[in-house]
Formats: structure tokens, C-alpha cells, sequence
């Protein structure tokens, strides 16, 4: 995803920032580092070329530069997409670890699973997000883990 536009937000003490698809996702400046302050002022914020549109370079009136990507911001506004591309994450790089230590050989983990060795590492891959949660929690089985799913009420924004 793109970033198309940024407003600078005083008074509500955030960056506004308009994806390519027209959704505006507000980022409070307490996310930000450095921190803008009522001294220190954002003088520019901008999508970053140099990031392929896909962060935002904010400048303080004193000089400082900082950057924000776009993941972030759609971390911190709870995106669905997001959330559901960071769990299948945090599962991989369990199933790396826990492929580690367990002992058996990549081929042998391929087999139990009923896949190829090539379908193995494509699930051990952090960057592939093609891969399902089904996929994910019958790897974890086979690495002789139990995974559990607790569902609660998301805290309210700070």
C-alpha cells in the first residue's frame, strides 16, 4: 500500500495519513521519534520517495528528521489485515524456533506434515504471507506443540 498525502494535524496533535485507497489513518505525534512539542513544531511532513511512498519523513522546525512506515501506523490503528499478517508472523517465527529445537530433520518434519520439502520452507519463510493459519497450527502439531486461541476484548485506544 502507498501513502498519498500527509496533513500535519496541530491540533489534534497528530499526522493524518492518506493511503492510496482514501483511507486516513491518524497517527498521534506521541508515536513518533523525535517528538514533536509545542517548542518544536513539525515544520514538513511529506511521503517519502526515497521509501517508495510507502513511509512518511516528518521535519521539526530545530532540523531533526524522523520516518514512519507505513506498518506502523496500521499497527497502531488495529488494521484487520494487518493484525491477521502479524499473527500468521509471530506463528512462523515460533515454527522456526520450535523447528530448531526439536530435533528433527527439515525432511522428516516435510513428510510427517504430508507436504513437500519446498511447501515446508515456503511456510517457514516470514515474508510469505500466502500461507494459512490451518497451515501454521498443523506445523506447530508436528513439531509437538499445542496452540491454543484465546479471544478477548481488545483494549480501547490510548
Amino acid at each position: 500500500m502507498k501513502i498519498r498525502r500527509v496533513v500535519v494535524n496541530q491540533r489534534k496533535a497528530q499526522l493524518e495519513i492518506v493511503a492510496a485507497n482514501g483511507t486516513v489513518l491518524p497517527l498521534p505525534f506521541f508515536q513518533l521519534s523525535p517528538r514533536p512539542t509545542s517548542a518544536n513544531r513539525i515544520r514538513e511532513a511529506y511521503p517519502d520517495k526515497e521509501l517508495a511512498k510507502e513511509a512518511v519523513t516528518y521535519v521539526l522546525e530545530s532540523g531533526a528528521e524522523g520516518s514512519v512506515h507505513l506498518d506502523a501506523v496500521l499497527e497502531y490503528n488495529q488494521d484487520p489485515h494487518t493484525m491477521s499478517e502479524l499473527l500468521l508472523h509471530q506463528l512462523t517465527v515460533q515454527s522456526r524456533a520450535r523447528i530448531e529445537q526439536s530435533g528433527l530433520s527439515r525432511r522428516e518434519v516435510a513428510r510427517r506434515l504430508g507436504t513437500s520439502l519446498p511447501q515446508l520452507y515456503r511456510l517457514l519463510d516470514p515474508a510469505n504471507t500466502t500461507k494459512s493459519l490451518n497451515q501454521m497450527v498443523s506445523l506447530l502439531h508436528v513439531l509437538g506443540c499445542e496452540v491454543s486461541v484465546v479471544v478477548k476484548k481488545r483494549r480501547a485506544a490510548a
